[in-house]
């Protein structure tokens, strides 16, 4: 091939399809420059190829459903289980057959940054998106399962027009009439949960995010009130916030230590 290195690699860069027979000259070439940038053009194509497959998969759920004759299904996720404090989110979010999919995951397989372009994404592509929030009063009177229900029945019950089936990470929500299948990693099988899980775990942070300037000392921009051992440290020295979960274990034998007079 008769072009420099240089011009190899901005053409390789218009990401061109390339023939067998251009890919074995390329790899043939003399210079070691040419053949490391056809190397690394190959190996981006394979990730192109399984990130292809990998959102062609997660609509499979959603295609069968679709092809049973249900039009609108909803995507049910929660993000703050485990926190010991703020509230537990969830979203419901239905999605159009032609949305837009690319780069669409687990809320956890993905950076704080990729979540929010997801959420513009997603909110502006939406056929409806709901959100339920329950704070901690309910989540220590009722338990953080009974709250995580509560807040996926919630969000649920604002879409517009309702789902005619929901499809769930991992649960069945009580209390709903609608047709459920809850799916067990399903934030990673199914792009309607997965679209849930980024709306839930967005909305949550900037709630958090909101928190830590009521509470600086604690860091909840950092942690979004998980167990870390900043958190920890600072539950010590400060003792529990209002927005603290008393009923989860390290705040609540942190309140009994305090109430009996150990640690002062």
């Amino acid at each position: 091939m008769d072009k420099t290195i240089r011009e190899i690699k901005e053409w390789l860069l218009q990401d061109p399809v390339l023939s067998q027979e251009t890919i074995n000259e390329l790899l043939a070439d003399s210079r070691a420059g040419v053949r490391k940038l056809v190397q690394s053009y190959l190996k981006d194509q394979e990730r192109k190829k399984k990130e292809a497959a990998r959102i062609e998969s997660m609509w499979r759920i959603e295609k069968e459903y679709w092809a049973k004759g249900y039009q609108t299904l909803a995507g049910v996720d929660e993000a703050g289980r485990g926190p010991l404090a703020g509230p537990v989110v969830a979203a419901a979010v239905i999605l159009p057959p032609d949305f837009d999919a690319t780069g669409l995951n687990d809320s956890k397989q993905l950076s704080a940054d990729e979540r929010y372009q997801l959420r513009i994404r997603i909110e502006q592509e939406a056929v409806s998106v709901g959100i339920g929030m329950v704070d901690v009063e309910y989540i220590d009177e009722h338990n953080i399962l009974q709250a995580t229900y509560q807040a996926m029945r919630l969000a649920t019950l604002q879409l517009d027009p309702a789902p005619q089936m929901i499809l769930a990470d991992a649960v069945q929500i009580p209390g709903l009439s609608i047709p459920q299948l809850g799916i067990v990693k399903g934030d990673s099988l199914s792009h309607s949960i997965a679209a849930a899980s980024v709306i839930a775990k967005t909305v949550r942070d900037e709630w958090m995010i909101r928190a830590a300037q009521s509470y600086p000392e604690y860091g909840f921009d950092r942690h979004m009130g998980y167990a870390t051992s900043e958190h920890i440290e600072a539950l010590k020295k400060y003792g529990p916030t209002p927005i603290h979960r008393r009923s989860f274990a390290p705040v609540r034998d942190l309140l009994e230590a305090s109430k009996n007079g150990i640690g002062r």
